[in-house]
This record gives C-alpha cells, structure tokens and sequence, in this order.
C-alpha cells in the first residue's frame, strides 16, 4: 500500500492530469506509468552495474548510446524543452527497447502514445515523480493504479480490482512455485501475481541474511545469489511467466512492471482467455489468478473448449483454470463466495469439475473488507492440484488479514491470520477453532457446496443429567405439590 505521503503526491497528480484533459482513468494511469517507467530504468540500469561490479562482469548499460534519455539528464530542463525531448526522444526509446527485434513489449508499445497534452504539465509531473521515493517497490504502477481506482470508488471494467500484496504473497507461498516450472495468471491485470512468484522464487535462492522485509511483508534485495547456472536464469527469464488480459492499457504497464523486475523479455499478451481466439493448451504448472467476477460474455465469443453451459464469467473462469493446469499442477484462485455456494445448476456442476478431476486441497474465506474500499465482495481462495483425488477438504476462515475491516484499510501488522494459515497447510491442512477437514462424501451430500459455514462445528455446551429414577420421584413430589394448592385454592373459593 502507497504512504499518506506518497498518496498525497498522486492524488496531486491525478488532478493535474484530470484538469489537463487525461479524464479517463485508465489514460491517466498509462501515461502516469510511462514517466515512472522512464524513472525505474535509470534506476534498475544503476543497480544491475554495481551487481556485475560485484560479481566482477561486464555491465552493458540499456541506455548505450542513449545517454540522453537517462531520467537524470533531461529532468531539469525547462518546460518546452523537456516536453520536445520526451515527446521525440526519450519516448521513442522506451518503446524500442529492444531495437527492432520482434518480441511481445515491442509489439503492444509500438501503438503507444505520449499523451500528455502540454509542456507545463509534463514539468509538473516530473517534479512529482522526481520526488516520490519509489526505492524498490515491487509494483509502483500496480499500487498507483489501485490508488486510483479507490479514490474513484469503483471497482472497474468488469468487476476488475487488483488484490491486495500481502493476499497475493499468501496464495504464492501455498503453490511454492520454482524454476523450471510455467506459471501462468490468465487475466494477470498489472501483473502483480507474476511479480509475486518471480519474488518467492529469488527469495528462495537468495542468502536469508540478505533479504530485507518492510512491516508489511514486501521483501527486498532479493538478489537470487543461490542460482549459479546461467541456464536456470535464461529459464527464469524467459520461459517461467506467462499473463494474459484482454485492455491493451494493462498490458503494456504489466510488460513495464515485469521489465523493471528484471524479466527483459516479458510473456504478456493481450488475449481474451475466455473467448474463441484463446487456445486452451495444458501446458502451465502452476496458475496464480484473481479475475474479473462481475460480467457476461457473448455466448457466440465463448471458447467451445467449456464444458459449462454457462455465460457467467466467474464460473467459466473457474473451468479454464483447470483446462489450463497441466495434470499435476497446482493453481491458488480468487473465486466470489457464489461459486462456493450457489444451487444453481452450472454452479454444482464447477465445484464437482474442481472436486472430482483435481486434488481440492483448501478452500479459505477472506474477509469481505480485504478488497475495500473498491469492493465489499465476500470471496474465497480455491487451492488444488490437477489429476489428483478429492478426499478431503481444509477449509479456513480468516477473521482477519492485517488491516483495519473498513473502508481506510488501516495498517494493524499486515499479517492477520495469514501466517497462520500457511503454517497449518504447510504442515498438514491441520484443525484448530479456524479451520476444518471435511469429507469428500460429506462435500458431495451437501450439494458439492464449498462454504466454510456450512460444514463448520458447532460446541455444544455438555448437559448433565440425573439418572432417571431420582427424576421420576423428583416429578412425583412436584404433582403432589401442585395438587395440594389446587386443594387449599379451591376452599377459598
């Protein structure tokens, strides 16, 4: 989450823009992106010199030959010139990072434009971005973009609203991905799932006495010193993340996102993964996914791959996340608590797919309050495995995840219940007054419903009761006495 201070400063901004005609939010955001884009490279472009100092390499600056387009060069200029310079220079450059060669950050930026309509806006733009202390945030665009949509009150196009960081870190610790596997979020927004799991992975190969946490779990100086082979970095890079989603605006800041990560040749599309023109291979092994809940698509658009009949996408979504596993991989999925429960037929007719073709090995409530203050949404997260077998299910209730259950999200500890329930999966799905073990057989006689309340334990406080003969005498001297003052009643009469 941004800092008051932080938040300040883009609340600024967005109003400069909003006065300078940029009214659509999603146009705001773009072109806010671009200039922090411009910003991170320098940045990223002087830390990957100090670590090849360190480990002794050759260092090629992205900015050979461009010297001109470094943030540090040109943000001082005055306003026309600046804006001339950007406009045909530095611009330009961020959209031929690659130098002409045909990948997928060359293609969706290629229709890019700079939009910000005149000299003194810009100059004041870059003034405030100059002065916010990006640092290491794992996903500046990503926060700013959530920012924005909060303080517009509104949960987006479709139902879309971005996931909370220390949500994500949670579902990414349960699927433990790792090099050498393909992990895919099919509606991947600005993509923070696969900034997440790129994150767990380095850590994992990173010294802990090296790692740097904030208070709120957002790890830093992941610098994956452990990964010796140079082989397993190109894998990384190059053939371990793939995101999709259907508005051209989040793909191009997700492609940025992934970038200043370090993933130089990002596998982001734009594709509608529901639709005719997406090919449903099983080929990913693990997926990481939060997509948009509200909404219909046109059944004429709808992938014949689907089984359910259905045009809701929340169920289709569902479906298409097991299509995508490959037969031993494990997804973590945002799913609204009306999948988990609803009667209607396509809804029991998901949760069976998920039941008896995959391993469901957890479902966890999160509290409605998580996804505030753009949504009030009650949701749950489905945790299970391809081609496995259902025997039982861990189920979760999460009272709490770290931050104030209103609207102002207020920081507590940023953790909650969440170590908690990654403690308890990771040793075993254990029981305690949060989460529960339920039966395949007993799921399947309640409808195949998935709601945590449903199967929940009742304490039943212990009764202690007389043995039956005291509480026949017990009875019988209560008689006599009723009848002796019915007596005494009746001659007063």
């Amino acid at each position: 989450m941004l800092e008051p201070e932080m938040k300040a400063k883009i609340d600024k901004l967005w109003n400069m823009f909003w006065a300078g005609g940029l009214a659509n939010p999603l146009t705001a955001i773009e072109q806010m992106s671009y200039l922090i884009f411009m910003k991170r490279l320098e940045d990223l472009d002087n830390v990957n010199r100090m670590r090849a100092q360190a480990r002794k390499e050759k260092h090629k600056s992205i900015f050979s030959g461009h010297d001109d387009c470094k943030w540090s060069s040109w943000k001082h200029m005055n306003a026309e010139g600046m804006y001339k310079h950007v406009n045909e220079t530095v611009f330009p450059f961020i959209k031929n990072l690659h130098n002409g060669e045909e990948v997928l950050y060359s293609r969706y930026m290629r229709d890019a434009t700079f939009m910000i309509p005149k000299a003194s806006l810009l100059q004041e733009a870059v003034s405030i971005i100059d002065e916010i202390e990006i640092g290491e945030r794992p996903d500046i665009q990503g926060d700013i973009y959530e920012h924005v949509l909060g303080e517009l009150k509104t949960s987006g196009k479709n139902g879309q609203f971005r996931t909370p960081r220390h949500i994500i870190r949670m579902m990414v610790e349960l699927v433990d991905p790792d090099i050498g596997q393909k992990i895919c979020d099919p509606a991947c927004g600005t993509g923070g799932f696969l900034i997440a799991a790129y994150q767990h992975i380095l850590r994992k190969y990173t010294s802990p006495d090296m790692v740097k946490e904030d208070p709120d779990g957002t790890p830093h100086n992941l610098i994956g010193n452990k990964i010796a082979k140079k082989e397993h970095w190109e894998l990384l890079w190059n053939e371990t993340f793939y995101g999709y989603d259907f508005e051209i605006t989040m793909i191009r800041i997700a492609l940025m996102n992934m970038i200043l990560h370090g993933i130089t040749r990002p596998n982001i599309e734009q594709r509608d993964t529901l639709s005719k023109q997406f090919n449903q291979k099983p080929v990913y092994d693990v997926i990481l996914a939060n997509p948009p809940f509200a909404g219909y698509v046109d059944k004429g658009d709808i992938s014949d791959a689907f089984i359910l009949d259905t045009t809701k996408t929340e169920l289709l979504f569902v479906e298409l996340f097991h299509n995508l596993l490959a037969v031993g991989g494990k997804a973590a999925v945002v799913v609204p608590t009306g999948v988990l429960s609803s009667s209607s037929g396509a809804h029991v007719k998901a949760r069976r797919m998920i039941l008896e073709k995959c391993e469901l090995q957890a479902v966890i409530s999160v509290p409605p309050a998580a996804f505030k203050p753009y949504s009030g949404v009650a949701t749950g997260i489905l945790v299970f495995v391809r081609g496995g077998k259902t025997e039982k299910v861990w189920f979760y209730d999460m009272k709490a995840d770290g931050y104030s259950l209103d609207d102002k999200r207020e920081f507590i500890d940023g953790k909650g219940d969440i170590p908690d329930v990654i403690e308890k999966f990771k040793a075993g799905r254990l029981e305690s007054d949060k989460s529960i073990l339920v039966p395949f057989e007993t799921i399947k006689k309640n409808g195949f419903g998935l709601s945590y309340s449903r199967y929940a334990l009742v304490e039943h406080e212990e009764v202690e009761h007389g043995n039956p003969e005291s509480l026949i005498e017990e009875a019988a001297r209560l008689e006599d006495e009723i009848a002796k003052e019915l007596r005494e009643l009746k001659k007063m009469i």
